[in-house]
């Protein structure tokens, strides 16, 4: 788990650096990390709130423990699935409050995923789904297009770390899946060279939510 927050720090610090903010010099950056202990979310939001901090920058369920913490600072989700479902915003067009950022829109696009791939894979009738979290949004959504596709859905509780997508691979062929699909998460992208490696090495084609997926090698991906 450390691995993958010093990634997406990197990406942060990064895109900071090219926009002329620099770390330490003009810009002074309060990480707060749960570390998968979605119970401390309050706590840490609370924590920036204290601070005073100008702005808050967090994932949808982080963000939605900030908005709760205050109504004043502005806060800056990042990649939320569903923020009008989540009650982060009243609409995309209109977010109101505190609340702005990015959506990605990914549970309506799952369900289309989930179709190419069966029209890709010759006979297809049993699709793994790799998750590493609940993910309730995105399985609404793609559980009934699995089912009016005609295909069994086997969801594989994912932990994206070496040994954790290995077993779930194994998972995998144990189920006799014919193809794999991910939902849309920043714990499987970070992971996105290993698992499209895996995928290859089981012969099992898969369909990824980002194209970046395919840029490793992936065979489909994207749709965003």
């Amino acid at each position: 788990m450390q691995a993958l927050l010093l990634v997406w720090q990197g990406f942060w610090t990064q895109g900071l650096n090219k926009l002329g903010w620099i770390e330490g010099k003009n810009i002074i950056i309060e990480y707060r990390f749960a570390e998968q202990k979605n119970e401390r979310l309050p706590e840490l939001a609370a924590d920036l709130v204290r601070l005073k901090v100008d702005v808050i920058v967090a994932a949808s369920q982080a963000a939605a423990s900030a908005k709760k913490a205050t109504t004043t600072i502005p806060i800056v989700m990042t990649n939320a699935v569903d923020p009008v479902g989540a009650g982060l915003v009243t609409s995309l067009a209109r977010p109101g409050g505190n609340v702005t950022g990015l959506s990605a829109l990914s549970p309506e696009l799952n369900s289309k995923r989930l179709e190419i791939l069966k029209d890709a894979v010759p006979k297809l009738a049993r699709v793994g789904l790799l998750r590493p979290s609940a993910a309730p949004l995105q399985l609404k959504e793609i559980r009934p297009a699995a089912v009016a596709l005609k295909l069994k859905l086997e969801e594989i509780d994912t932990q994206p770390d070496a040994k954790g997508l290995e077993n779930a691979f194994q998972t995998a062929k144990h189920k006799q899946v014919g193809a794999i699909i991910t939902i849309s998460s920043s714990r499987l992208f970070a992971a996105r060279k290993r698992i499209v490696e895996i995928a290859g090495n089981y012969r099992l084609p898969a369909i990824y939510y980002q194209k970046e997926f395919v840029d490793e090698g992936g065979l489909m991906g994207g749709l965003r």
